[in-house]
């Protein structure tokens, strides 16, 4: 569990393995933090790992359990924004890639649980989780 203070940290650091892993699955470039317009009118929104050819756009999600197993409500909602910012994005494959969070209260991860419960508002976009430990991504549905 990560104090209010680490998260940007803690959010950065996630990210570079994330850009890491695809560089080294995809076999190219990619770049954090890229900008796009999205919207009408067009307004820049930043993605947090894109790839050099613009083909595949991902935003990270760095979010756990609460330490009691509940649902993190509002970080919940943080991934349907990502979800909604993905959805103006066209001819690019589109993830969101979480981090691999389980509890001993739970029988599924937090990115199962999204999935599960919010996979309606995805359209396209999948959702991938990352085990940071393992260094292992799997698709999530």
């Amino acid at each position: 569990m990560n104090t209010n203070s680490q998260n940007p940290k803690t959010g950065k650091g996630f990210e570079l393995v994330v850009k890491a892993w695809f560089e080294a699955h995809y076999e190219k470039g990619f770049v954090n933090n890229k900008p796009f317009n999205i919207g009408n009118p067009p307004k820049p929104h930043r993605f947090d790992v894109v790839s050099n050819d613009n083909s595949i756009v991902a935003e990270c999600k760095c979010y756990t359990w609460t330490e009691t197993g509940n649902i993190p409500s509002a970080k919940m909602g943080f991934v349907n924004e990502a979800s909604f910012y993905l959805s103006f994005i066209h001819n690019a494959a589109t993830y969101i890639v979480m981090k691999k969070s389980a509890h001993v209260k739970r029988t599924e991860t937090l990115a199962d649980y999204y999935f599960r419960t919010n996979r309606h508002l995805l359209g396209n976009t999948r959702i991938l989780e990352y085990d940071v430990e393992q260094g292992i991504m799997r698709e999530i549905g």
